[in-house]
């Protein structure tokens, strides 16, 4: 007879992770001096570690630690569900994690890459942290994933640092799913929390953003090149959704958003100018960040340096950007426009057109749309000649 997992029965069974932390908690509340991990627990861990490395199903001791259960179809179907090959994966991670460790590795709310975060802080360099992470984070598959953390738990373990495990469950579950950009999302947010830097200190206040990428950006640098290719990369993907962007943000989110993988209008709009700015910027010498630099006083400069044959080309593409739609329409016209102002050194202004990226189609403002196509529309037919790069 086939069975399923009810949501009566998760309410009452939880994953063996929290049992183990929940008999933690129970026997430091009880004793004075903390006793042995219960007999049960242990025989769990060994279980769990019986199965690194092996597939999900072959191993028997592992099998009365799932909680995800498998009806008749789920056995007799080539592979698994990827809920009961997840929650393999995070039970073996999670008695790797806890081998020899008095206190519960599981803790609620602690996402990887706030772990990670912590990892830096206390026992890796921060490009040490950062590659390992990035590393997962980029994994093809369910099965790469699992391996890059295989390799990154017992540093968390050397480090103190312990992972909620239930929500670690629900990422392997989502990794090759359409929810997978919401994961990884979570992870960069997590890892780049501004609430603290590598020492503890907060880095900025609630009420004033850090400079912005394209403010700060010096062509001089030697790692300018790639960090230039690594924002294109991130060109008509979704925010946070790209980790080589991930040390390029600027945009203030709340912690608990942070944690949620929340897509917030603000951090979409940095995501597009950043990828609008490196395509301009790329091969150039000087910044392509011109305060005062309108889409439309651009175009019109661009428009009087143009030959004949390329003034209807670029009055098209102006009038195309004027009508988009919505932010991404917007951001794809511009990426598409920078080229030419970056072949005649004619800059942007990234602030302005940040702020007009977020409030394109804010439904909470939905004048502002208007406003910044007048003003663009009237910098363009206006005899002004903005600067240059």
């Amino acid at each position: 007879m086939s069975t399923s997992t009810t949501l009566a029965s998760r309410r009452y069974r939880p994953y063996f992770w929290e049992e183990f932390a929940q008999a933690a908690a129970s026997r430091t509340q009880r004793q004075s001096r903390r006793q042995p991990v219960p007999a049960w627990a242990e025989r769990g861990l060994r279980a769990a570690r019986d199965g690194l490395g092996c597939e999900p199903g072959t191993v028997p001791g592992i099998r009365h630690l799932h909680r995800v259960e498998l009806t008749d179809d789920h056995r007799s179907a080539q592979q698994l569900p990827d809920s009961y090959r997840a929650e393999q994966a995070a039970l073996t991670l999670f008695g790797l994690h806890q081998s020899a460790g008095a206190d519960p590795v599981h803790r609620p709310g602690v996402g990887l890459g706030t772990a990670v975060r912590h990892l830096r802080r206390t026992l890796l360099s921060g490009s040490a942290a950062e590659r390992r992470l990035m590393a997962a984070a980029t994994a093809r598959d369910l099965e790469e994933l699992v391996q890059h953390l295989r390799g990154l738990v017992p540093l968390l373990r050397q480090a103190g640092s312990g992972l909620d495990y239930t929500r670690l469950y629900r990422d392997l579950r989502n990794w090759t799913t359409p929810e997978q950009g919401r994961v990884l999302r979570a992870w960069g947010l997590q890892y780049t929390d501004p609430a603290c830097d590598d020492s503890g200190q907060a880095l900025w206040s609630d009420t004033a953003e850090a400079c912005l990428y394209w403010a700060g950006f010096d062509s001089c640098l030697a790692e300018a090149g790639a960090q230039l290719a690594a924002l294109r990369s991130g060109a008509g993907r979704e925010a946070g959704t790209v980790p080589a962007m991930w040390p390029f943000y600027r945009t203030l989110i709340s912690t608990p958003l942070r944690n949620k993988g929340a897509l917030t209008r603000s951090l979409a709009a940095e995501h597009a100018a950043l990828t609008v700015f490196a395509v301009h910027q790329q091969g150039r010498d000087t910044t392509v960040h011109s305060p005062g630099a309108s889409p439309g006083s651009a175009c019109r400069l661009l428009l009087a340096k143009a030959k004949d044959a390329d003034s209807t080309a670029i009055e098209r593409r102006f009038g195309a950007l004027l009508t988009s739609l919505d932010a991404g329409e917007l951001a794809q016209h511009l990426r598409g426009l920078v080229p030419l102002l970056r072949r005649t050194g004619i800059g942007l202004d990234y602030d302005a057109l940040h702020r007009a990226l977020q409030l394109w189609d804010d439904p909470q403002r939905p004048d502002e749309q208007s406003r910044i196509r007048n003003r663009w529309d009237r910098d363009f037919r206006t005899d002004t000649t903005p600067p240059s790069t």
